[in-house]
């Protein structure tokens, strides 16, 4: 018997000047940034959806729930729309990850290395080990997949510093559970990642 395909949230913001890839801005300015996040979600919801069937994706928006964005890539991949809940960024990945009945993933908008080869591996890994992971180059993760709900997981983890992917390394040997680390990924954050990814282009 197959395995169950696993469900994949993705966690994007809506496109603001201002709110969006501020990191950016230095760059690209403030509507330049707005832009080059837009473009960024498009990537990556459509290489999600090279992956897996589209009823197996649920796009979660921030800032402005209802941003034509969200819509043009609701309507035209097929994909559900659900407003990111309250809360830190664990709270926010364990919330969808428990949306969904069985196997599931999370990854954000702004990792373009993450291509749909990738993504396919990490969801045949979850058929073999509790929990999948795509280290990222910053400290984070670009990717998580989970068998089951594990609340240890994702709390008191230092979001948003370097020692993320650590602590969760730490937490999933802590909780004796099986991982698979398929690759490490990049994302894009500030100047000289924007110029990696139009250089590079990165295959989906």
């Amino acid at each position: 018997m197959p395995a169950e395909q696993p469900h994949l949230h993705l966690l994007a913001k809506a496109p603001l000047p201002g709110q969006a890839k501020t990191r950016l801005m230095p760059l690209l300015g403030a509507e330049g940034a707005a832009e080059a996040h837009a473009e960024l979600v498009r990537h990556c919801v459509a290489n999600a959806c090279r992956a897996l069937p589209a009823e197996r994706i649920t796009l979660w928006t921030a800032l402005d729930h209802a941003h034509p964005l969200f819509g043009e890539l609701g309507a035209h991949f097929g994909i559900a729309l659900r407003a990111q809940p309250e809360g830190d960024l664990g709270a926010r990945i364990r919330h969808a990850l428990a949306s969904t009945p069985g196997p599931g993933m999370v990854m954000g908008s702004d990792c373009p290395s993450v291509t749909r080869d990738l993504i396919t591996t990490c969801a045949q890994r979850l058929a073999s080990f509790e929990v999948v992971l795509l280290p990222a180059e910053d400290g984070g993760y670009g990717l998580i997949g989970t068998r089951h709900d594990h609340p240890g997981l994702f709390e008191l983890i230092p979001w948003g510093s370097k020692s993320v992917l650590t602590a969760t390394r730490q937490r999933i040997e802590a909780l004796g559970l099986s991982a698979s680390y398929p690759a490490t990924v990049w994302d894009v954050d500030r100047p000289a990642d924007w110029q990696r990814w139009k250089g590079v282009q990165a295959p989906v």
